[in-house]
């Protein structure tokens, strides 16, 4: 696979995430085996990144509305936008799970 068919890919899917495009650049200077193996490191690693940032902005919308329960902050602007990120975050790791599992079904399908 060549840089150019990948960032074709990532066209195709609307991927701009950094963690994808830094994957694939480090990818491209490796022996073909060790592209394999950096690769689907890289990617798993990837993955563990997004959940784990997904969570820490889980976490700070939750610290966000409980701040307002309790009265202790009233802007609203903070509240708002912590709620957005983790949206965000949480729909982005959600399409990221869903297309993995396409893959493994997928791979799974294949006869040899």
């Amino acid at each position: 696979m060549t840089i150019t068919s990948a960032n074709d890919i990532n066209r195709l899917y609307n991927v701009n995430s950094d963690a994808v495009r830094n994957t694939l650049y480090s990818a491209a200077t490796d022996t073909e085996e060790q592209k394999s193996d950096n690769l689907f490191g890289s990617i798993l690693d990837a993955a563990v990144n997004n959940i784990n940032d997904t969570n820490d902005l889980l976490s700070k919308q939750e610290n966000e509305e409980l701040k307002w329960m309790m009265g202790i902050s009233e802007n609203t602007h903070d509240l708002t936008i912590a709620v957005g990120k983790a949206q965000t975050a949480l729909n982005y790791t959600v399409a990221v799970r869903d297309k993995l599992l396409e893959a493994y079904k997928e791979i799974m399908q294949m006869q040899i």
